[in-house]
């Protein structure tokens, strides 16, 4: 059981030393267009739950008549 722990360590170290680790401007760059995308998509389904939202109403109200 031990040798096999130490193995699986040792083969994570070497896969680890193979990883090709993006710059800091890359990380950067990408982290703030994840942030626009955030925005954008919330600004989208705050818009389609007004939307969903005033049209229940609507049919709530017509039904109530």
């Amino acid at each position: 059981m031990s040798k096999n722990l130490a193995e699986f360590f040792r083969e994570t170290r070497q896969e680890a030393r193979k990883v090709t680790w993006p710059k800091q401007k890359e990380t950067a760059v990408t982290t703030v267009i994840v942030f626009i995308m955030i925005f954008i998509v919330s600004m989208i389904l705050m818009t389609a739950d007004g939307v969903i939202s005033e049209a229940v109403k609507l049919i709530l109200a017509l039904g109530a008549k």
